[in-house]
């Protein structure tokens, strides 16, 4: 049986037209319910009574190594230990499956691609320009200003722009920003290499910590230092009260009469 874009294909064209050759059974409410099956098939680890196979590589809720076991004998461990049997390599031989909380396992997961994808989200490209010629002080606080982008997380875009001439001479760009790189090294790593950019030259540096990272490091920092004003505050109240309470504790001079 013939569609109905097939029969009108051939009504116009006078003739059969094999690029419209299509039958209701394979209309397109099929075809987009086989491609999500499949990709339900390929997202989602097979668990339990769902792996067909005879025999598995188990591992155990601990990570353990358990061995070659047959599936009923995996599946029955796992139902005493109330967990699930998750295929985590299912293209090992023999499969590979292990025994885990497959709720919490599904659950974690989501949290950390959530998080990664936060984390993605958030991360600015700073930009942080240089000329070829450039002096130690100007230097110095472009650097700084890179290191102060990198522990915060972001990105850091070092581009030099090249005037005239110095177009000529890439050699030294790349030797500037290789430099720079250096310097920010225990913040931040080299994402992409010194390349051209039109008139320019670029280098993308990476943060070694992601944002929510150096959010929570700023904080705990910032808790230290209030924590340390605090305590030399309370140092400087209770000197003077100590001593006072010194000088009240001091015997009197004798008197006269007492000599």
């Amino acid at each position: 049986m013939l569609c109905q874009d097939c029969e009108k294909s051939q009504d116009r064209a006078g003739a059969w037209n094999p690029r419209f050759r299509r039958t209701v059974a394979d209309g397109p409410s099929h075809a987009k319910h086989r491609s999500t099956q499949r990709r339900h098939t390929i997202s989602e680890p097979r668990t339990n009574d769902r792996i067909r196979v005879p025999e598995v590589r188990l591992v155990g809720p601990s990570g353990e190594q358990v061995g070659v076991v047959k599936i009923e004998v995996a599946i029955r461990l796992a139902q005493e230990a109330d967990l699930d049997l998750v295929e985590v390599a299912p293209n090992s031989k023999p499969p590979v499956a292990k025994i885990m909380d497959y709720g919490k396992f599904k659950y974690e997961a989501a949290q950390k691609a959530k998080e990664a994808r936060r984390n993605q989200a958030n991360t600015i490209l700073k930009e942080v320009r240089f000329r070829l010629k450039i002096d130690k002080h100007d230097y110095e606080t472009k650097r700084k200003r890179a290191e102060g982008f990198l522990q915060s997380g972001d990105k850091v875009k070092a581009m030099i722009l090249f005037r005239g001439r110095e177009q000529s001479r890439p050699d030294q760009g790349v030797r500037l920003l290789q430099r720079f790189a250096e310097d920010v090294a225990e913040l931040g790593t080299v994402e992409s290499t010194p390349t051209i950019d039109g008139r320019n030259m670029v280098m993308i540096i990476s943060p070694l910590k992601n944002k929510s990272e150096a959010k929570a490091e700023a904080n705990a920092q910032r808790a230290a230092s209030k924590a340390r004003a605090q305590g030399r505050a309370q140092d400087a109240v209770a000197e003077p009260a100590a001593a006072a309470q010194s000088d009240d504790s001091s015997p009197a001079p004798a008197t006269n009469e007492e000599k």
